[in-house]
């Protein structure tokens, strides 16, 4: 359970990401079953900040968007938001988090204890660097397929 992977093909290469289910088990096990569903293929990173973080999860690419599921209550950790860090979007309730997820590009730990880190990349990350910018970009990047290991 401990090595358990998720891993997101782009046109550029694969982004494996380690899942935390030590830091947020309900969010682990959200992520593990959409992915097995097929709902993030195909699924835009409509929000992507240089310097910051690229967003994705949203099934209308607008970032408005959800799972048909209900939404998750937080699991706020002390895992710090930095580079690789993947954590859940979520509006302004903290316990909104649903599909939406982000990927930081650097530090980031202003969002400490105020989003719920869930997972770590462990290689592919120059993947994440090459996302189209934007919000949201002309030509957003897309995961191919998410796959669970």
């Amino acid at each position: 359970m401990a090595d358990e992977t998720l891993t997101l093909s782009l046109d550029s290469g694969d982004v494996v990401i380690k899942l935390r289910s030590d830091l947020a088990p309900n969010h682990v096990a959200r992520i593990k079953e959409l992915a097995s569903e097929g709902f993030y293929d195909g699924i835009t990173f409509h929000r992507v900040i240089p310097g910051f973080m690229a967003q994705g999860g949203c099934p209308t690419g607008t970032g408005m968007g959800g799972s048909k599921k209900p939404d998750l209550a937080q699991e706020f950790n002390g895992e710090p938001h930095v580079r690789g860090t993947c954590s859940m979007a979520r509006s302004s309730s903290p316990n909104s988090a649903n599909s939406q997820f982000f990927i930081c590009f650097d530090d980031a730990t202003f969002l400490d204890n105020q989003y719920t880190a869930w997972g770590n990349v462990i290689s592919g990350m120059e993947h994440v660097d090459a996302l189209p910018k934007g919000e949201p970009p002309a030509n957003p990047g897309k995961i191919n397929k998410a796959t669970v290991a």
